[in-house]
């Protein structure tokens, strides 16, 4: 095999119709595999690593520059073998989420619409204000998450079921030093509590700055489902709000309003599927 073979290579030989349907193939297929991988790597390196890598592998095809074909190859495969290791979790739950969606019926992106429940949406969320803004002026550490698309009941099950209206006294009660539930996250669906002292796995991706177990375990299950997590920091009062595997700090005064935005906002599925 030669490393260098300009004249026999596909670029040359454009007239010949094999290599425009050779090419043709290559980036159809590049393009059906980017589709899935772009779903579960939502970081920017992942996706700027793949594209770049396979144009460079086109282009040495194209030129017949053999043997960076075979490097670029090769890289191609270790980068996806790493990027699914180091985004499993996103990997798992695009799987799984596939997986029920075929034995309900075909559903490759869609995420499954639950019932909607009508509550009264402002009350709940004002409940929510008063408990988390409580909780930050006396620093009590605390992790609650809302369900938004995504059903949490499978993480509710290595916590402690509650099933009880959202009111600000029981949140604050539930994370209140002394008592058996405030090591671990509660979870809220619509007006009710469904479980207290859930525990969720921690991101594995480096961040910047300290971030305590609570915050790490807040992008974490932000990169598993689509719900919205607020944090209270223990040791300064700060209020963190995860969603989508991405942390801001919020002050305050800007809470509630952020709040709110935050569950009025559509996943990134939600809106790839409304622009179909």
């Amino acid at each position: 095999m030669r490393i260098l073979d300009i004249v026999q290579s596909p670029a040359f030989h454009l007239d010949q119709p094999e290599n425009w349907i050779s090419l043709a193939v290559v980036f159809t297929l590049a393009l059906v595999g980017d589709i899935p991988l772009f779903v579960i790597f939502r970081r920017t390196l992942p996706r700027v690593y793949l594209v770049l890598v396979e144009i460079l592998l086109a282009v040495s095809w194209l030129f017949g520059l053999w043997l960076p074909v075979v490097a670029f190859a090769i890289a191609l495969v270790a980068g996806l073998v790493f990027f699914f290791v180091a985004n499993q979790n996103e990997s798992r739950t695009f799987i799984g989420n596939n997986m029920i969606g075929k034995a309900k019926g075909f559903s490759f992106f869609r995420r499954h619409k639950k019932a909607e429940v009508l509550f009264d949406r402002d009350a709940v969320y004002a409940e929510i204000r008063d408990a988390v803004l409580s909780m930050s002026d006396q620093k009590v550490g605390a992790i609650i998450t809302l369900e938004k698309k995504d059903s949490l009941t499978e993480f509710c099950h290595n916590g402690t079921m509650i099933n009880a209206p959202v009111s600000s006294e029981l949140l604050q009660t539930i994370f209140y030093k002394g008592t058996r539930l405030h090591d671990g996250a509660v979870i809220i669906r619509n007006d009710m509590i469904l479980a207290a002292a859930v525990a969720y796995l921690p991101t594995t991706r480096p961040l910047p700055g300290k971030y305590g177990l609570r915050h790490r375990a807040a992008i974490g299950i932000s990169e598993e489902v689509d719900a919205v997590t607020v944090v209270v920091s223990e040791e300064t009062g700060r209020i963190s709000i995860a969603y989508q595997a991405e942390l801001e700090t919020v002050s305050p005064r800007d809470f509630f309003n952020r709040f709110k935005e935050y569950m009025a906002m559509n996943s990134v599925l939600d809106e790839s599927e409304g622009k179909e």
